[in-house]
C-alpha cells in the first residue's frame, strides 16, 4: 500500500484510512475477518471515535482481533473525542477522561493519533494545550489533530498548542466538494460555490496538515451514496466509463478521484464489506488524468467559470 507522511510528522500512513464507525454491524468473526483483511492489504490505519456505538465499536475492534502487543505493533490507531450528548466539550478534564476510556476499550497503552471531533464553541485553547501536553508526556498520545475545523479555529489552537496539528478530518466527496469548488470560483459574481470554510483546503496544504475526507461516497449530510444512484445519472455514466478504462469498479474510481488531488489526502473509508474494501484500496495504484478528474467533477454538476 502506498504511504504518505501524516502532516508534519514522521509517521508514514497508508493513503486510505479504514473507518470503524460501522463495525458493530458485523459479528465478532466478521469483524476479525474485516480487520485482518485490511491489514493483509496494507491498510493498517484504523479510524475510531469514542462516540461510535457509544464505545462499542472500539470494544468490538479490540476483542475481535485479540489485541495484544504484537497485533498493536502492526497497526496505526486514531480516535476522536469531544462530542457529548447535547454538547461539544474540549475541556482538559473531558479530553483526558475520554482518552483513558478509548485506551481501555482498544486495549492499548497509546494512540498514534488523537483528533478533536467537532468544534467546541466554548473551547479554551489553553486547556486543550494542557491536555495535549499531559497526554504526550504520559505517552498516551503520539500525534494530534482536529476534525471539521476551519483555518481560524486551527490557528487559535496553534497559538497555545505546541504539538503540530497533523490532520483535519473533513467531509469531502465528488458530490460534496465545495472546498474545491470555492477555490475555482474566485472573483465570480453569483459564484456556483460560496467559500464557507475559510479556504480550509489551501490552508491545510500551506501548513502541511493532512486532510482526511470522511463519507467519500455520500452526497448531502448522510443522505445516501451517489454511486448507482438515479439522482446522479451523468456522474455515474462518467465514473463507469473511467472505471471501464482502468478495469476496476466505480468504487475504485470514486476514491481515486480524491487521491488524484495534489493535497495528498487520506480518505476515510466507511465500508464493512471486504470486497468493497479491496475495491477501495485499488485506488492507491491509479492516477487519474487531469481530463478524467475534471470530467468527473463536471459530471457531478459542478460548473467551471
Amino acid at each position: 500500500m502506498r504511504t504518505i507522511p501524516l502532516g508534519q510528522s514522521s509517521l508514514q500512513v497508508p493513503v486510505v484510512a479504514v473507518g470503524c464507525m460501522r463495525i458493530t454491524s458485523l459479528d465478532k468473526a466478521g469483524a476479525e475477518r474485516f480487520v485482518r483483511t485490511a491489514m493483509e492489504e496494507g491498510a493498517n490505519f484504523f479510524d475510531h471515535a469514542d462516540i461510535y456505538g457509544g464505545g462499542a465499536c472500539e470494544e468490538l475492534f479490540s476483542d475481535a482481533i485479540g489485541m495484544n502487543a504484537s497485533v498493536r505493533e502492526g497497526m496505526i490507531l486514531q480516535s476522536k473525542c469531544g462530542i457529548r450528548k447535547g454538547m461539544f466539550d474540549f475541556s482538559k478534564e473531558h479530553i483526558l477522561t475520554s482518552v483513558d476510556g478509548i485506551l481501555k476499550r482498544l486495549k492499548t497503552e497509546y494512540l498514534d493519533v488523537l483528533l478533536l471531533h467537532r468544534p467546541d464553541a466554548l473551547v479554551e485553547p489553553e486547556e486543550v494545550a494542557e491536555a495535549f501536553d499531559t497526554l504526550e508526556r504520559s505517552g498516551k498520545v503520539r500525534h494530534f489533530g482536529v476534525s471539521n475545523q476551519n483555518p481560524m479555529q486551527i490557528q487559535l489552537l496553534r497559538k497555545f498548542v505546541k504539538q503540530p496539528i497533523v490532520a483535519n478530518q473533513l467531509q469531502l466527496s465528488i458530490t460534496n466538494a465545495t472546498m474545491i469548488s470555492s477555490g475555482i470560483n474566485v472573483n465570480m459574481e453569483n459564484a456556483a460555490a460560496v467559500n464557507r470554510d475559510g479556504s480550509v483546503l489551501d490552508f491545510c496544504r500551506l501548513n502541511d496538515i493532512t486532510i482526511q475526507p470522511w463519507s467519500p461516497f455520500q452526497y448531502g449530510f448522510f443522505e445516501g451514496v451517489f454511486l448507482g444512484n438515479e439522482k446522479f445519472p451523468e456522474l455515474n455514466r462518467k465514473i463507469d466509463e473511467v472505471a471501464a478504462a482502468y478495469g476496476v469498479t466505480n468504487t475504485t474510481i470514486a476514491i481515486a478521484w480524491l487521491l488524484r488531488h495534489p493535497a495528498r489526502m487520506q480518505p476515510v473509508l466507511g465500508t464493512m464489506n471486504v470486497d468493497r474494501l479491496r475495491d477501495c484500496l485499488k485506488a492507491a495504484d491509479i492516477t487519474l488524468t487531469r481530463e478524467q478528474w475534471y470530467d468527473i467533477y463536471r459530471a457531478a454538476g459542478n460548473v467551471l467559470p
